[in-house]
């Protein structure tokens, strides 16, 4: 089982608390928003293990990585059941996963899209509305408490300050969260 999720990194060595207190927390009248290194990836529920990783900047929606990052891993290992929460719903999602990579269950959390109560008119969607395994789709939280142990192990900044090589530097510490999980397991 892998689930798909994306996470924010920082760019300075100094916390969101206290960059929040002096002022920099605020946005500003007339000041673009800043953008921040972004990190999708999915990665196997059991292990922590991440089976791929797709580099980005945000804030920006979650749903165009998906594909990326859903290609990227059917590439190195079958994948059985892909979890994703509400920012993936999307039925090219669950039609790439089923039908291209043969993929037994995709549970992505429905998103209402301002529709309310009506039923979705796509297939895929209507099923996730119709009957949703919420026990299985809970063991998503798999994917944050990864990203938590990433970030605690390896730190939530970058040094890098441009794009490309902040996406050389996640790719990178991908490379070494795997290879911490991988010497943990040695005996």
């Amino acid at each position: 089982m892998a689930a798909v999720d994306a996470t924010g990194l920082e760019t300075r060595h100094i916390s969101a608390h206290f960059g929040h207190r002096r002022g920099r927390g605020r946005k500003r009248k007339g000041h673009r928003q800043r953008l921040w290194p972004k990190l999708t990836v999915v990665q196997h529920t059991r292990s922590h293990f991440i089976l791929a990783a797709v580099p980005g900047l945000g804030p920006s929606q979650d749903s165009p990585d998906f594909i990326p990052a859903v290609c990227q891993a059917a590439e190195h290992v079958p994948l059985h059941t892909v979890l994703g929460d509400a920012g993936y719903d999307a039925e090219h999602n669950h039609r790439l996963c089923r039908e291209e990579f043969g993929v037994a269950r995709t549970l992505i959390r429905l998103n209402r899209r301002n529709t309310g109560r009506r039923w979705p008119k796509t297939p895929y969607r209507r099923a996730m509305r119709h009957r949703f395994p919420k026990p299985l789709y809970n063991q998503r939280w798999h994917v944050e408490s990864g990203f938590s142990q990433h970030k605690r192990r390896l730190g939530s900044a970058l040094t890098a300050r441009k794009p490309a090589s902040q996406s050389r530097e996640l790719l990178l510490s991908v490379i070494s969260h795997n290879l911490m999980l991988l010497a943990q397991e040695a005996p």
